[in-house]
């Protein structure tokens, strides 16, 4: 056993071994990776908090268009009620909303399939998978 053995020294990347520059370097990456995350953080945070405001002012106005959408069409109902009847006219509102929101259902159900991705990127995943 041989007393002159030194351990490496942090600051000289000559004597310092492989080991210890690899771990080296993981922990700069892990410390990177964190700083990174934690600034994504805080820009979101600072975003939202900036938007807080503007969300609820729209929320409030879909509840209040919602209301009004309400109002109008009990108005259609009670206008066609002198024309054919109460339960007559809430059947002829109820058919043509349930219609439009069937439309609307199928249209916005076609456009969110786009979040599994279109036709030529599962075709390139696809490749991809193939020469894996």
């Amino acid at each position: 056993m041989d007393a002159r053995v030194q351990t490496p020294r942090a600051g000289n990347p000559a004597e310092e071994s492989i080991g210890d520059l690899f771990h080296q370097l993981v922990d700069d990456g892990r410390t990177l990776v964190t700083a990174e995350v934690n600034l994504y953080k805080q820009i979101a945070v600072t975003r939202a908090g900036k938007a807080k405001n503007g969300i609820i002012a729209l929320v409030a106005a879909g509840f209040l268009a919602y209301a009004g959408l309400i109002a109008f069409l009990v108005g259609v109902v009670m206008g066609l009620a002198d024309i054919m009847g109460p339960v007559l006219g809430g059947l002829v509102v109820l058919a043509v909303t349930g219609l439009i929101a069937f439309f609307l259902v199928r249209y916005g159900a076609s456009k969110m399939a786009a979040l599994g991705g279109d036709p030529e990127e599962k075709a390139a995943l696809q490749a991809g998978e193939r020469r894996a």
